[in-house]
């Protein structure tokens, strides 16, 4: 059996475990993988799905933004609300985004992907799930298992789509629907990956890969969490970005060889 810290995980988390999609990439010595699907039936499937890895990396916030907290707050508190806030200028001169309803990570991300901003998880749907990702923390906590959000410990946040433009994948059009497009498309996107890897996925994963973008997604979270944990990801460097990464959480964002995972 493959050593437990040579296992990763990918979660792309939904409302309920059943619609919860989850890979598991076994590591071997010799630069091979072994990536299978999983069906937890439960969070306490979840959960042991996530203790056996070495890594589990989560497409799912880990924390609010700060200045919404402190929002929040103060309004159920009668008090004055703090200022608004808006992050750095962005190098082309635009504002950064808005604190109340991005992270300083969905911030930097945003910048260095060139991508659109973030869903916000303050006042998106994605609320619901980040609600049920701080459960599972929890979970976690009280066996005694410490998670850290900026990624440092057993669980790290991660961006699937971002991941793919780090690593030079840059699909024509979107992957997320169930039209043949959409299709063609994830089918382009698992073939990206077989390069870049330089190693072929089983059939059925690159199957479940074609049919669901769930499924995708739950197989780039597992591949991100190999580069957190073998230390190949953009974590939070200066003091500021540390204090925020530890209460909002930090997307993880690949280096940009994915060959490096197999190493």
């Amino acid at each position: 059996m493959t050593r437990g810290r040579a296992v990763t995980v990918g979660i792309d988390l939904a409302a309920s475990a059943r619609r919860t999609a989850v890979c598991r990439v076994a590591w071997q010595d010799e630069g091979g993988l072994a990536a299978e699907f999983l069906v937890p039936q439960s969070d306490a499937d979840l959960l042991d799905m996530m203790r056996t890895a070495g890594k589990t990396g989560v497409d799912c916030p880990l924390g609010w933004p700060s200045h919404f907290v402190a929002t929040v707050v103060a309004h159920h508190r009668g008090e004055r609300l703090p200022a608004p806030v808006r992050f750095g200028e962005r190098t082309d001169g635009r504002p950064g985004l808005d604190a109340l309803r991005f992270r300083l990570t969905d911030d930097l991300t945003w910048k260095a992907t060139a991508m659109r901003p973030p869903l916000s998880v303050s006042t998106d749907l994605l609320g619901v799930v980040a609600l049920r990702a701080a459960h599972l923390l929890d979970a976690l906590a009280a066996d005694g298992v410490a998670v850290s959000r900026d990624g440092s410990g057993p669980v790290a946040e991660v961006y699937p789509a971002a991941a793919l433009r780090r690593w030079g994948i840059r699909p024509a059009r979107s992957y997320k629907s169930g039209t043949p497009e959409a299709r063609s498309v994830r089918e382009h996107i698992v073939r990206s990956l077989e390069s870049g890897l330089g190693a072929p996925l089983p059939e059925p994963v690159r199957a479940a890969c074609a049919t669901s973008h769930d499924h995708l997604d739950a197989l780039i979270c597992a591949l991100v969490a190999r580069a957190v944990r073998i230390g190949d990801t953009l974590g939070p460097r200066s003091p500021d970005e540390r204090e925020a990464a530890r209460h909002e959480g930090w997307i993880h964002l690949p280096g940009t060889d994915l060959a490096a995972l197999r190493r």
